[in-house]
Formats: structure tokens, C-alpha cells, sequence
């Protein structure tokens, strides 16, 4: 059955001791406002990038490294999964809604369902 999925969130993943400092450095070197959202502190968003790409940071747990992963939505995550796991990805772990994954250099990377609306219907690739 057809599915459609996107890039759509580049995230910065920042343990507490990195938070402030590299929420604070991502937004001075980009020229954006840190936006906080309102109904999660653990999340700040950087704005939108071209092809409605977002820049978003959230605060990890301890012991999380610093890092970059990017959040790849679609409007049915089981089809994406298996369509990225064809391609080489690896199941890392079912975080209930969405799966966490990693490409096949090891590099992190979720799947999850659709978040931004305007966007993914303006941007996503449609998949047979």
C-alpha cells in the first residue's frame, strides 16, 4: 500500500550539562531564536530550514551523548520502517508511537507519524 514519509526534524540532542550552552550557541550561530515549547520544557525549536526542514533541541537524559539525529515522518510508520530497513536501517528500539532506528553506519535516526501538518503535505515523497 502507498505511504508517504519525509525529512522533517534535524534535532540537536543535548544531555543537561549541554543544554543551556548549546541550545544558547545553535541559536546565536544560525541567527534564530530559541523558542521554548511552552507545553514541554525539554524542547526548543530553532525554526524552519529550507524545504520545511526544522531545527529543533531537546534536553536528554544523563549519560545521552551529545549528538545530531534526524526525525524522518510519515503517514504510516510500519511501512516506512520496513521501507528503510530494506534499504539497510536497523530497528534500535519501539518507543511505543514511533521507532528509533539507525542507518547503516550506525547513525540515529526516528521514524515517527506526521507533525507538521502544511509541510509534509507539501514536501513528502510518495512511495509505492
Amino acid at each position: 500500500m502507498p505511504h508517504r514519509s519525509r525529512l522533517a526534524v534535524l534535532l540537536l540532542d543535548l544531555p543537561p550539562a549541554h543544554h543551556a550552552a548549546g541550545t544558547a550557541f545553535w541559536a546565536g550561530a544560525t541567527g534564530r531564536t530559541a523558542v521554548p515549547d511552552p507545553a514541554d520544557g525539554d524542547w526548543a525549536s530553532l525554526g524552519s530550514l529550507a524545504g520545511g526542514l526544522s531545527l529543533e533541541v531537546q534536553r536528554t537524559g544523563e549519560g545521552t551523548p551529545p549528538r545530531w539525529h534526524v526525525d524522518v515522518e510519515t503517514d504510516d510508520v510500519p511501512a516506512e520502517v520496513a521501507r528503510l530497513e530494506a534499504l539497510g536501517a536497523r530497528r534500535l528500539a519501539d518507543m511505543g508511537s514511533f521507532w528509533q532506528m539507525t542507518d547503516p553506519a550506525g547513525l540515529v535516526f526516528c521514524v515517527v507519524g506526521v507533525q507538521t501538518g502544511e509541510a509534509f503535505d507539501r514536501y513528502a515523497v510518495r512511495w509505492p
